[in-house]
């Protein structure tokens, strides 16, 4: 696989070329996805996902019968580009109110440094840390 380094605000992220094509394609795009139970005809909505202008993915949202069952928004960096990693995700419930904020930190090479886990007040909840170790 190809990897393609570009420094973004300083750091050096990793992508591959079959992330940035993906990107290339979602461009504005709205993806639904339906369901349709065994012996039945009637679709439903299942899932609704947003990309924006540059192809990364803004939001998700997942339905249920009743409606939506809970929604998350993707934050990036200002003024970033098509390789920025998500910098921030912000967790609705079924009821549209905050119930988790995670935010990412990445090492220079692009891998998941570690997550951040807030409570809807801002208290810090528990932190990730991601550790990759050689075979």
């Amino acid at each position: 696989m190809v990897l393609l380094t570009i420094s973004l605000c300083g750091i050096a992220q990793s992508v591959s070329e079959s992330t940035i094509q993906k990107r290339e394609n979602r461009k504005g795009m709205v993806l639904k996805e339906w369901n349709t139970a065994a012996g039945d005809k009637r679709a439903f909505l299942d899932r609704v996902t947003t990309y924006d202008e540059m192809g990364r993915k803004i939001e998700e949202i997942e339905y249920a019968s009743y409606g939506q069952k809970w929604r998350i928004v993707f934050e990036y960096p200002k003024n970033s580009d098509i390789t920025a990693k998500v910098v921030r995700e912000i967790e609705y419930n079924d009821r549209d109110k905050v119930t988790r904020i995670r935010k990412f930190e990445y090492n220079e090479d692009g891998s998941k440094k570690c997550q951040k886990n807030y409570y809807p007040n801002g208290k810090l909840e528990s932190v990730k840390t991601f550790e990759y170790v050689p075979k």
